[in-house]
């Protein structure tokens, strides 16, 4: 386990300079930024010895798995997902998860809001926002939010917390800028006129991360640099 545990530091040693260095270029306080493992291609030693290192917050993308690698363990895991959830698997993963990040439709949101009111649960979850309009990617449309927040305020068992963007890829990070710019941008607008405050902002990965929290993340998923030299 030495091994894995030496790159793993030598990784997180990195990405933690990328956090610092990005924070002090927009003025912010590095404990603003979560950085939450993608653990999803991890082997579960990995997984194991990340844990063991102090690290609570990991990302899920599928449910299964997340379910799977809960019962793995004992240690105070603050599980986050991350992928697509279907509503037929909301109930599988809603007293496991910290944080959904992909709430992605009023459909799967009034769907959590039902089945957490059935477990007496208060989920917290994020919306996912296609900003980039990619029609390969899930999401609300920024153009959606005025006709469905009321029934967003409406949802009496969730908490929205926030929310979640995938920015285009490409091979330039600060091309991703104008993508990460504009989620803040809604979720300054929402937080002036609605009672919901929404406090996070889920965005930016391995190769953008630094330029979303610039641009305000909160949290940022980060798998493949933090596993490089593994395997």
């Amino acid at each position: 386990m030495s091994d894995i545990a030496d790159q793993l530091r030598h990784n997180l040693s990195a990405i933690e300079q990328g956090i610092e260095s990005a924070c002090k270029k927009a003025g912010r306080d590095r404990a603003t930024v979560q950085l939450v493992a993608v653990t999803k291609y991890a082997e579960w030693k990995w997984v194991e010895e990340l844990i063991h290192l102090g690290y609570q917050h990991l990302g899920e993308s599928r449910p299964q798995q997340l379910v799977e690698r809960s019962e793995q363990t004992t240690a105070r895991v603050r599980w986050h997902m991350i992928g697509q959830l279907q509503r037929n698997k909301v109930r599988k993963i809603i007293t496991l998860t910290h944080l959904i990040h992909s709430v992605d439709s009023l459909k799967l949101l009034t769907a959590v809001d039902r089945i957490a009111a059935e477990e007496n649960v208060n989920p917290r979850v994020l919306l996912q926002v296609n900003v980039s309009g990619e029609e390969s990617k899930q999401g609300f449309s920024p153009a959606e939010w005025k006709e469905v927040w009321t029934e967003v305020e409406a949802c009496n068992h969730v908490r929205v917390s926030g929310l979640m963007t995938m920015a285009p890829l490409v091979d330039n990070p600060e091309d991703a800028r104008p993508t990460f710019r504009k989620l803040k941008q809604l979720q300054d607008e929402m937080n002036q006129s609605s009672r919901v405050e929404l406090r996070e902002l889920s965005m930016g990965m391995s190769h953008d991360y630094q330029i979303a929290i610039e641009e305000g993340a909160t949290l940022v998923r980060i798998g493949s640099s933090l596993f490089e030299g593994l395997g």
